[in-house]
């Protein structure tokens, strides 16, 4: 017997294409090449726009200058960096994280792009209770996340109970959950109209999302509760892979599709509700980091760094003019938002009717 007729076959070594493959130690993962490209200049981006919003505004502060504070030098200029801006700049960053994987995990179990979190009622009914809370005396902001949280939880659920027919429809989820947003859009107002003068105003402010006069006391809880649920997220990283597969290719594969989705949506509900509960609605955030993110990433599921950056970037982004525009008079943050979700919504509604004409519907 020849000494190559004993050697063993070399392993075959399979890696989908466009992935790389990363050793730590003993361990190793595949990174998607592109959307590794993609974060790194997302990341890049976001911290340019974090500079510029510590930087401008009605008293400007050389990036030098904001440096030396971060660093924790003495500056003339300490009360407008560190006191007013970072805090709200850092909460914006922690609401558009939020709200980008939220939306990207509704998205995912909902398998349509449309289902936003402030499209199928989650952020009406954080809104519906908080406002209410509002209406009876409830007005601390320590009590009121928490209200906000059990309002989208309560509201998703009602999705969910009415939506199920022995599965879940994407088409059936949507429309449910409009439907559910306007009747939870009236009790907003009719919670307004049982308020006083001072409560409407205040509530009229906190729906449109706003980051106005927001601060550590908003963003340390927030910034807390995100640093917890990170373990839920990477487990929901790895979970959605298996849920975009079609339903009897997961079953056989021994997937508890049903319990996974569950996760999945509670999980993205929560985040939702939470970021709703620290500043209020923010409009379309939700909606379009994931889909912006999948788009520029390529990737076959959303992926949820990238969702997380863009919906970080989008809220610093949009906040920077809410400030400037009209200074002394800061504008919400969510004015801006619907500004550019609201266009970017017709146009995802009108490209899926064409899809749809093309495929004969089955898209």
């Amino acid at each position: 017997m020849t000494a190559s007729a004993t050697e063993r076959p070399a392993a075959v070594r399979i890696r989908p294409a466009g992935y790389a493959l990363a050793r730590k130690g003993r361990g190793s993962f595949l990174v998607h090449r592109r959307a590794a490209v993609v974060a790194v200049a997302l990341a890049l981006l976001t911290s340019a726009v974090c500079v510029a919003y510590l930087c401008l505004g009605e008293t400007d502060v050389a990036p030098g200058e904001v440096l030396n504070i971060l660093a924790g030098q003495p500056s003339w200029a300490e009360l407008v960096v560190s006191d007013l801006r970072l805090p709200r700049m850092v909460l914006g960053l922690l609401v558009g994280v939020a709200f980008g994987v939220g939306g990207a995990l509704i998205q995912t179990v909902a398998r349509n792009p449309l289902a936003s979190p402030d499209i199928i009622g989650v952020s009406q009914g954080a809104s519906a209770l908080t406002i209410g809370a509002l209406t009876f005396g409830v007005s601390s902001f320590g009590v009121l996340p928490y209200v906000s949280v059990a309002g989208g939880v309560l509201a998703a659920a009602l999705v969910y109970l009415f939506a199920w027919r022995g599965g879940l429809h994407a088409g059936r989820f949507v429309l449910i959950g409009i439907g559910i947003a306007i009747a939870l859009r009236s009790i907003v107002h009719l919670f307004i109209t049982k308020g006083d003068y001072l409560l409407a105003q205040q509530a009229q402010v906190w729906l449109t999302g706003s980051l106005n006069g927001r601060g550590w006391d908003e963003a340390a809880p927030l910034g807390w509760t995100l640093l917890a649920m990170l373990p839920c997220v990477i487990w929901a990283a790895r979970a959605q892979r298996n849920v975009t597969l079609d339903d009897d290719t997961a079953t056989a594969l021994g997937v508890p599709l049903q319990r996974t989705r569950f996760g999945l949506a509670l999980l993205g509900v929560f985040l939702a509700s939470i970021a709703t509960g620290a500043a209020g609605p923010v409009d379309f955030v939700a909606l379009l980091a994931p889909q912006i993110a999948r788009r520029l990433t390529r990737t076959a599921q959303i992926p949820l760094l990238c969702s997380a950056l863009l919906g970080a970037f989008i809220v610093v982004a949009a906040d920077l003019p809410a400030r400037l525009l009209f200074a002394p008079v800061e504008l919400p943050v969510g004015v801006l938002t619907a500004a550019i979700g609201a266009p970017y919504l017709i146009w995802l509604i009108v490209k899926d009717r064409s899809t749809r004409s093309r495929t004969g519907g089955r898209a």
